[in-house]
């Protein structure tokens, strides 16, 4: 719908007006054979009904509709128009183009958002300041929150069952992977390259560590501290039937000979910038992968990997 004619200043010149609402053009869109011009909605409502134009009955389809010339834009840019809210007490006149501007700002808007100042704080459209309960209206928040919690935790449970379906079946495939590998030594060898696979885009999925500090090592890291790498390690998804030897080799009982001892390692130290380091996030310790260090000699690398924990020195 156009806007009133009577809201104007002095003469709207007829071919700024609406056939079909006889408003003034609001949005326009213009007919591409006879260029009559319409209000958007108007125009693509009757189009809903019957195909036509509505002045000359030509046919005519909303695909076709387009902008009207930058001229006619002009005109309408330029007439003088009271506010919308004249009513609510709104005295000004301005040019049509500034309309929308100045009603997002206009203070006699009745819709115009404002703060309750009776305790809530809540932003309330101002025609509804007067009824407003602030009791009423934060009891009706909570009870939303509320709701909404709880869809977030049945859509949680419902996720976490997914999860554990998922889990569970993985389970069961390399249960059966494993017990295919000891019967059937195509099958060892199919399982073995899935395996490592596994390792190797997980350590893709990581992100490069620099270790600044070697003599921060610790070479006997304890049982909580283990834990918690341990704990990581899971929630970055590491595989399963890696995660246990991983952890076993955090202790210097299990590293190979290159740094089984303070005096090996420190022999060795040169050789340690060699290592390809992975992040384990939120920790001062790295994984030293031995999908990704082929490279090193065998007596600085064992299957499937080092975690190698610090007491400073991680970049």
């Amino acid at each position: 719908m156009g806007f009133e004619l009577t809201r104007f200043q002095g003469d709207v010149d007829e071919e700024l007006v609406c056939p079909i609402c006889s408003g003034v053009l609001e949005d326009p869109l213009q007919a591409p054979v006879c260029e009559h011009a319409f209000c958007r909605n108007c125009i693509q409502e009757w189009i809903s009904r019957q195909p036509t134009c509505p002045v000359d009955r030509q046919h005519l389809t909303s695909g076709v509709l387009r902008q009207v010339p930058r001229i006619l834009r002009n005109l309408l840019s330029r007439l003088s128009i009271n506010c919308d809210n004249a009513q609510y007490g709104c005295q000004r006149t301005l040019k049509l183009d500034n309309l929308s501007a100045h009603l997002e700002e206009c203070e006699h808007n009745p819709k115009r958002p404002l703060p309750c100042e009776s305790g809530c704080g809540l932003i309330i459209p101002k025609d509804e300041l007067k009824d407003h309960n602030c009791i009423k209206e934060l009891r009706s928040l909570i009870q939303t929150q509320q709701q909404k919690i709880i869809e977030f935790q049945q859509d949680l449970q419902e996720q976490r069952f997914t999860i554990n379906e998922q889990k569970r079946e993985l389970q069961l495939l390399k249960e059966f992977m494993r017990a295919m590998r000891i019967s059937n030594p195509t099958m060892r060898a199919i399982a073995d390259a899935m395996e490592r696979d596994e390792v190797l885009r997980w350590s893709n999925s990581l992100t490069r560590a620099r270790v600044t500090r070697w003599g921060g090592m610790i070479s006997t890291p304890d049982e909580v501290l283990q834990r918690m790498i341990k704990r990581t390690l899971g929630e970055i998804g590491c595989p399963s039937h890696i995660i246990d030897d991983l952890m076993e080799n955090c202790h210097e009982r299990r590293w190979p000979a290159g740094l089984c001892s303070l005096e090996t390692r420190q022999n060795n130290r040169r050789q340690y910038e060699n290592y390809v380091c992975k992040r384990v996030p939120g920790k001062q310790a790295v994984l030293v992968l031995s999908c990704d260090n082929g490279h090193m000699n065998e007596d600085m690398m064992v299957e499937p990997g080092l975690v190698m924990i610090f007491a400073h020195g991680i970049e």
